[in-house]
């Protein structure tokens, strides 16, 4: 079969004349076909899923409850633009309730559908062919991809367990430094869990300013930190004159699906993210944006959605310890990246996490997501769907079962 007409005129930044012919299988399908072979292969041993990225509660009744009576009113049909400011003034005062920062709802805040659609979109605010984005890998890689579809590139900070999975801002060279117009940092970062501190984030504006360089900080998981209070990059001086923080509503409110989030930060970085969003989208759905204004206001959310995922994560760290890994306690998200076991004795050996993955899932039916960016890593999500606590404890110990005969090698 020929190809068509248009085959040529593909952008190179998805593929060019090539689009649709890779053989190249993504990450995420293998553990689909994995998945699927397994429940083929074993279909009287339930697969035990640690690979769900996403909570698994719905929202809470009170946000529905407002989205019930928003939907029906005639003055949420319209186009909401960069949003309404209901929402604008809940996020300001979240911001000063959680954090104590101050921001002018006005200027300094404006939504997002979502973490993923502004991770894409402020790229195109700086980055012109030859420019860099500094990315820390394992990561999102939303932003580094639209660098790359806007000519720039960019260059990987990698996070390694001796630095705290913290990136190494002294070891980036000098012409990358000079070239870098964007750091993008993603704290309590995902998927290690790892958290940022002040002492961090002050050399991170040290450098942004020493460089000229602007910082985004992802903070969606920041309402899931464990073992102190979560902290805002824009709490620290300075922050807000060198870039902005991302804020989702999804992992801290339940609110996977619903698509809301802010920008905040500096008022001429948030306007110039405004004007690409408004000529990029015409805003998220008002009877949406008023129940997360709901949700915003309500604190006992977060503190109830964070103790569920801490104590699942403890549970977690104390099984897998059990079983012989090397789990520790993640500082914040609700993830737990623990180091891939090298083999198994008299068994398979594994050259990379991925092999490992694939093992469990097709072996023991057990599903994990691979990352072998910066070391063999395993990250397990705990948001598995188990009603109440006597079901969390029964999926502990079919994992502690599924594994009982296997000595791992590391």
């Amino acid at each position: 079969m020929s190809d068509p007409y248009f085959q040529t005129l593909f952008a190179d930044r998805i593929g060019g004349a090539n689009y649709g012919k890779g053989t190249a299988i993504y990450k995420f399908e293998k553990i689909k076909r994995a998945k699927r072979q397994a429940i083929k292969d074993f279909p009287d041993r339930p697969l035990i899923d640690f690979g769900i990225g996403e909570n698994d509660d719905m929202a809470p009744e009170s946000v529905r409850a407002r989205m019930k009576i928003e939907v029906d009113k005639l003055e949420n049909r319209g186009y909401a633009d960069n949003g309404i400011q209901e929402y604008k003034d809940a996020a300001a005062a979240f911001m000063k309730r959680e954090f104590g920062v101050t921001l002018d709802p006005l200027t300094e805040i404006v939504h997002c559908i979502g973490t993923k659609p502004a991770l894409a979109m402020l790229p195109a605010c700086f980055i012109n062919p030859g420019d860099i984005t500094l990315m820390t890998v394992p990561g999102y890689p939303v932003a580094g991809t639209y660098t790359r579809y806007y000519g720039g590139q960019v260059f990987a900070l990698p996070l390694l367990e001796k630095n705290g999975f913290r990136p190494d801002l002294d070891a980036i060279p000098d012409d990358i430094r000079r070239r870098a117009k964007l750091l993008v940092i993603n704290f309590p970062n995902s998927p290690t869990g790892a958290l940022a501190d002040e002492a961090f984030y002050k050399k991170v504006i040290d450098f942004a300013l020493a460089n000229q360089i602007v910082v985004i900080q992802d903070a969606a998981h920041i309402l899931l930190t464990y073992g102190r209070k979560p902290l805002s990059f824009l709490q620290v001086d300075g922050a807000k004159e060198v870039g902005v923080e991302v804020h989702s509503m999804s992992k801290g409110f339940d609110m996977i699906g619903w698509r809301m989030g802010f920008v905040a930060g500096h008022e001429r970085l948030v306007r110039a993210y405004a004007d690409v969003k408004d000529n990029t989208d015409s805003g998220q759905f008002i009877a949406i944006q008023k129940a997360a204004a709901t949700a915003l206001a309500d604190p006992t959310i977060p503190q109830r959605i964070r103790a569920k995922y801490e104590r699942r994560l403890q549970k977690l760290v104390a099984t897998l310890n059990a079983l012989g890994f090397q789990a520790k306690m993640p500082g914040g998200t609700y993830f737990l990246y623990a180091k891939a076991p090298a083999g198994i004795e008299g068994g398979p050996r594994f050259a990379t996490a991925e092999d490992c993955s694939q093992f469990l899932i097709r072996e023991r039916s057990i599903c994990t997501v691979p990352w072998d960016d910066a070391g063999a890593y395993l990250r397990f999500s705990v948001t598995y769907h188990a009603p109440t606590e006597a079901d969390e404890d029964a999926l502990m110990d079919a994992l502690k079962q599924r594994l009982a005969g296997d000595k791992f090698v590391w």
